[in-house]
């Protein structure tokens, strides 16, 4: 099985940045597609972004793209989330997830039921 530790969370004042980090014990996800998803209080986890196996293939939310960036190094276990230019509106507990496949569609890449191991969540608040 494997466990996810994200890190890198914190508060941090609007226009700012973070550098999210999810690492991998037990077994490694190198060959599997990772996602970011984030959850504000009294909302709906909501996706923000996914990487390929190979990291050949990203994909965005329209409401972080052009400030986020998804990456990962399959040979340290460990995927990135880069979040520059912080608003309020990102304030939520962020969560890396592993997808069931190396790489998912641009559609179901959004959908929670496509991800099977999930970490514990890292607390991201952005003050205005």
């Amino acid at each position: 099985q494997v466990q996810f530790v994200e890190s890198g969370g914190g508060l941090v004042q609007a226009g700012g940045s973070l550098r999210l980090s999810c690492a991998a014990s037990g077994r490694t996800f190198s060959g599997y597609a990772m996602g970011w998803f984030r959850q504000a209080p009294g909302k709906e986890r909501e996706f923000v972004a996914s990487i390929s196996w190979n990291a050949l293939s990203t994909y965005y939310a329209d409401s972080v793209k052009g400030r986020f960036t998804i990456s990962r190094d399959n040979a340290k276990n460990t995927v990135y989330l880069q979040m520059n230019s912080l608003i309020p509106e990102d304030t939520a507990i962020y969560y890396c997830a592993k997808a069931t496949r190396a790489e998912i569609s641009y559609r179901s890449t959004t959908w929670p039921s496509q991800y099977d191991y999930w970490g514990q969540g890292t607390q991201v608040t952005v003050s205005s």
